[in-house]
């Protein structure tokens, strides 16, 4: 039985000051559970020692005696303890190259390693994320990108007015400001830029958090079918219009005698192929919140944007919110992550070259990886209550045992890459991934 679990101390970057567990949470589990926490200290944390130590919580940099750890982003190699249990965003599952020294020395450790981003039920719905907070702060950011960019270009709008979403510190104080500027920008936007249109590609957390955002503008929702002959007019000055794209309009059938199934398409990726040019050319500015990984074809590759770029019509893209952030993935020339404090760059598709700030020609990236960090408390309160009805079973499963004889429930075991050092069955495709690293070196 284990009742003392460690809060590992956050150091990915100057920007990371979110917790897996919350002062109010820490205080209710050791009341109802008696779970005793060890905190290590942080001077960027965005909930403070004080509020710990009055929850009942330890501070202390050793966290030897916490047989169960969780952490928000990745731990160093130099943090990994034998046989420890671990709990945090590994972001190995899709084979990342950067994160199979951490995924080696895990398994080398005998290590249990728990991750919060399968931790899904038996729809395959995610449990416990940041997405809504990613969406919301992507937004923000893609807002002032856009007001940045369109200022560079020689138009002012009252998008000149946002600020990243760093800034405002809350959500409450972004929408407040935003909604102010969507009132400003209710009275017109130059006639030449409409119509200014936002696609947004997914209908999941990210989206929705995004969408919400955007909700403070004056805002006209339309379907993707009806984007073609919005193209046709200047379209509305006083508002803005938003199409959201699901999987139909993303990808078509390699076979054009084959109808689109959206359970065919998660089944075998393969048979399909981008459709999305048919719309994102239209586009001023693409919010992209979808899932991805190289089984799946890519929304906008870099010989498209090089085409449209080098053609006799350019498209009207603008911004790029890449809040799935997958380096040259779904968008391919989302080529670098960025941070809060610099995190825009123009990708030139000419000469293939990326320029910090709005200047240049190609699209604006927004390319910030952890976006969450931007309102830290709250994503972190968010977080910290859809991960607390798991944590009594975390506390005292009993880890000697097999991982099905553990106590853990399902949506815990589902998330379970490592047991005992070994990969389970649903990550064993993780193996060859771990093999080639440890091969180069």
């Amino acid at each position: 039985m284990h009742t003392r679990i460690g809060i590992r101390r956050e150091d990915k970057n100057r920007w990371e000051r979110r917790v897996p567990i919350v002062p109010s949470d820490v205080k209710s589990l050791n009341a109802a559970h008696g779970i005793s926490f060890v905190i290590q200290p942080s001077p960027i944390r965005a909930c403070l020692a004080a509020e710990y130590e009055a929850a009942g919580g330890l501070i202390n940099e050793d966290l030897a005696s916490c047989d169960v750890v969780f952490a928000v982003k990745e731990i160093p190699l130099e943090f990994i303890a034998r046989n420890r249990t671990y709990v945090f965003f590994s972001h190995v599952i899709k084979g990342q190259t950067h994160n199979m020294p951490m995924l080696a020395r895990l398994m080398e450790q005998g290590c249990n390693l728990i991750d919060y981003e399968r931790m899904v039920d038996e729809q395959g719905r995610r449990l416990i994320f940041f997405g809504n907070f990613a969406g919301k702060a992507g937004m923000v950011d893609t807002l002032w990108a856009l007001g940045k960019r369109l200022k560079w270009e020689g138009w002012h709008t009252p998008l000149e007015r946002v600020l990243p979403a760093h800034h405002y510190g809350t959500t409450t104080h972004a929408k407040d400001e935003l909604c102010a500027i969507g009132s400003a920008m209710a009275q017109g936007l130059p006639e030449a830029l409409c119509p200014v249109v936002f696609g947004f590609t997914g209908y999941g957390n990210v989206s929705t958090g995004a969408q919400e955002m955007l909700a403070c503008f004056p805002v006209e929702e339309i379907a993707p079918s009806e984007l073609a002959a919005l193209m046709t007019g200047r379209g509305a000055r006083d508002h803005i219009y938003k199409v959201v794209f699901k999987e139909e309009h993303l990808v078509e059938p390699v076979d054009p005698a084959q109808a689109f199934e959206l359970a065919d398409y998660f089944a075998n990726p393969g048979k399909y192929r981008s459709a999305f040019h048919r719309y994102w050319t239209s586009l001023t500015v693409l919010l992209n919140g979808v899932y991805w990984d190289n089984r799946y074809p890519r929304l906008i590759t870099k010989d498209q944007l090089h085409h449209q770029m080098t053609g006799p019509v350019r498209p009207r893209l603008r911004v790029v919110g890449d809040v799935s952030c997958d380096i040259e993935g779904s968008v391919e020339f989302t080529v670098k992550a960025t941070d809060p404090d610099e995190p825009i760059y123009v990708y030139d598709p000419i000469h293939h070259t990326t320029v910090p700030g709005v200047a240049g020609c190609g699209p604006v990236v927004m390319a910030v990886d952890n976006l969450p960090c931007e309102f830290p408390r709250e994503a972190s309160e968010a977080f910290s209550r859809a991960l607390t009805p798991f944590v009594p079973a975390l506390a005292t499963a009993d880890y000697q045992a097999s991982l099905d004889e553990s106590g853990l429930p399902p949506e815990v075991r589902r998330a379970t890459i490592l047991w005992h050092g070994k990969l389970t069955p649903h990550f064993a495709y993780l193996e060859r991934h771990v093999a080639r690293h440890l091969k180069a070196t």
